[in-house]
């Protein structure tokens, strides 16, 4: 990934911006993050906006120069938006090409035609898990909740017992697996392996997805027992489509990035060897940009032309995907730049001072920050990118497989509860037409879960590598 090691990110910490304690430093750290939190929740200001007002209060409140603590802040950003910023735009092409040739609807019909009664969850966990891959959070919402809707309707079910599966799958793939924006913010940052945290991601993510998913949406069912409401069924937008992709087509499309960054990642484990002409090759195939470029190009024949677009449409596909991301790049870039700041603030080497004499693990610590900026800010994206650089001096000295966990960890934490002040929240209660009390025990509680099973099964992976 493009962006600075580990080692500079220490160096850098160890030489802060400001001269203040750590006492400062810690009263500077909460009222930044207040300030986010202020303007986020009570003034509804945007994101972006309000972690460049939190970067710039964060260095008036260490001490520091109001020039240094642009500097920093303008660095983060840039180096963020570097490192992540086509990887976020090839994701959202994908998605919006996965979306728009009814490629999507093509593996949902395939499954749902061999699935029903009792295995219908696991259906639903199963379709969401394989369509949230490559999309973001949002998107995959809005692409799966109609239909969860549906099924629901046509089969009778319990909305719970057919919603949370989808909802698990699809926020599990957020939290825990690249190329979302979160997890390869977190990856840049710790300056984590990425085909090693795909790969331990993916372990983490399978019993999780399954406790919080068909499991927990037994219980869920009997606490609020509802129908899909009628006037949220819309019409599927594929229907419009004279044909469609087919479903190995499909399957092999979505799948092809994360196989060619697993490829990677194990050769570089078997061979280890950068000088071998077949590392040297994977290297190149398995790096997340051009995973996700071939996948694109790949996506184009199988996706666009399969379902008969033009290549004025394939365009237009293109075009229309970029628009909607230019929110998720400013936030992810002013998340980049906040870290930069705590960073240059010198306030990774206070937690190292204050994980030393807490003795609290470095997995836990990451998880805890990233929870607690979760409960305040709403944004799992906001959590996952200020608590990875808070914890980024924590990594200098981990071993590859333990910086992935830090990663997950982090990733896991910023899945804690959501509540009234995520946009998720809303989304969710007013499409299954709930009120508030019903979304706290339904999906807020399904969150909850996703957050400690996860932590609990990346704390026993600690122990094991």
């Amino acid at each position: 990934m493009t962006s600075l090691s580990v080692e500079m990110l220490a160096a850098d910490a160890a030489e802060p911006i400001t001269s203040a304690g750590n006492a400062q430093l810690g009263i500077a750290v909460l009222a930044g993050i207040a300030v986010i939190v202020l303007l986020i929740t009570q003034l509804k200001m945007h994101a972006f906006l309000a972690l460049t007002i939190g970067s710039l209060a964060l260095g008036s409140f260490a001490g520091a120069a109001p020039a240094d603590t642009i500097a920093s802040f303008t660095a983060g950003l840039g180096s963020t938006v570097a490192g992540v910023g086509v990887l976020i735009a090839l994701g959202a092409i994908l998605g919006k090409l996965l979306a728009d040739s009814g490629g999507a609807d093509q593996v949902v019909d395939t499954i749902l035609a061999r699935a029903s009664g009792r295995a219908m969850p696991w259906a639903m966990v199963l379709i969401a898990s394989i369509i949230g891959l490559p999309l973001f959070f949002e998107v995959g919402i809005v692409l799966m909740i109609p239909v969860v809707l549906l099924v629901a309707k046509r089969g009778n079910y319990s909305l719970m017992r057919i919603g949370i599966p989808a909802l698990a799958g699809l926020s599990v793939m957020h939290g825990l697996i690249p190329p979302h924006p979160g997890p390869l913010v977190a990856i840049d940052a710790l300056d984590a392996n990425l085909g090693v945290t795909l790969a331990l991601g993916v372990l983490v993510a399978v019993p999780t997805v399954i406790i919080a998913g068909p499991v927990f949406s037994r219980y869920a069912a009997r606490w609020v027992d509802i129908k899909p409401p009628e006037k949220m069924i819309p019409q599927r937008p594929s229907e419009e489509l004279d044909r469609r992709p087919s479903f190995g087509a499909t399957l092999a499309t979505i799948l092809l990035p994360v196989v060619l960054m697993l490829l990677n990642a194990l050769v570089e484990i078997v061979v280890d060897d950068p000088q071998n002409g077949l590392q040297k090759v994977t290297m190149v195939i398995g790096s997340p940009l051009i995973a996700l470029l071939a996948a694109v190009l790949v996506g184009m024949f199988t996706l666009g032309r399969a379902a008969g677009f033009t290549r004025d449409r394939l365009a237009g596909t293109v075009e229309k995907s970029l628009a909607p991301i230019a929110g998720i790049l400013l936030i992810v870039g002013a998340g980049g730049g906040f870290k930069q700041t705590l960073i240059d603030a010198g306030v990774g080497g206070m937690i190292l001072d204050f994980s030393e004499n807490w003795s609290i693990p470095a997995l836990l610590l990451g998880w805890l920050i990233a929870v607690a900026i979760r409960l305040a800010t709403g944004s799992a994206t906001v959590a996952t990118i200020s608590a990875a650089g808070l914890v980024a001096p924590l990594a200098a000295d981990m071993s590859t497989s333990h910086a992935a966990l830090l990663v997950l960890a982090v990733g896991a934490g910023s899945l804690f509860f959501s509540h009234v002040n995520d946009a998720g929240f809303w989304l969710v209660k007013e499409y299954f037409g709930m009120n508030v009390g019903q979304t706290v025990k339904t999906w807020s509680v399904m969150e909850t879960i996703i957050s400690v099973v996860a932590m609990a099964f990346i704390l026993s992976l600690s122990l094991l590598l």
